[in-house]
């Protein structure tokens, strides 16, 4: 890639393509800088140093995750916003490793006021839950549920934590069914 195409967000997209490839935790400037085939002194005419560049891309995660989310349960409610909603993150976690982890790094305050990002992901979960007919307390305790539930199983699929000779896709479901009836037997609980 040539120099003239080197912009901020021409680099947060390749990095967050790079992370995927390599790792989040193993995204460097130097890394980076050979994809395009600069020189590292190069990246600072667009970002600020490594701190910047992972913070950007953990921007940019978080906002298709919100995308990604939201659309997923576009016109949906109760269990079938809650099927896509489950399949679209495990999709995402397994799918985009890097940019997953990226949503779990540290961002500024400012900067994610500034996107809204982590706003929308929050709404989109309160949304989902509106299906069910929540209201605090309980839906931040759903939402702690669905995330722990959803994160656990997606980063065990993705670092290879499963090894039983027994269906994947069928524990996912099992999963995906019981999150389903605990949300809706709420009140019970």
């Amino acid at each position: 890639m040539s120099r003239e195409r080197l912009t901020p967000d021409a680099l947060v997209s390749a990095a967050a393509d790079l992370a995927d490839e390599i790792g989040f935790d193993h995204l460097t400037l130097s890394a980076l800088a050979k994809r395009f085939g600069v020189r590292d002194a190069s990246l600072y005419t667009h970002i600020r140093g490594l701190a910047d560049l992972r913070e950007r891309v953990a921007m940019l995660a978080l906002g298709e995750w919100a995308d990604t989310l939201g659309a997923a349960i576009a016109g949906r409610s109760g269990h079938t916003a809650l099927s896509a909603f489950a399949d679209a993150y495990r999709t995402l976690a397994t799918g985009h490793p890097g940019r997953y982890a990226a949503t779990r790094h540290p961002v500024s305050p400012e900067r994610l006021a500034e996107s809204g990002s982590t706003a929308r992901i929050v709404d989109v979960c309160y949304a989902l839950l509106r299906g069910y007919d929540l209201s605090e307390p309980d839906a931040t305790d759903a939402v702690r549920l669905l995330r722990s539930t959803l994160h656990g199983f997606s980063d065990l699929e993705a670092t290879g934590g499963f090894t039983a000779d027994h269906s994947l896709e069928t524990s996912w479901r099992r999963a995906v069914e019981t999150l389903h009836h605990t949300l809706t037997n709420w009140s019970k609980i």
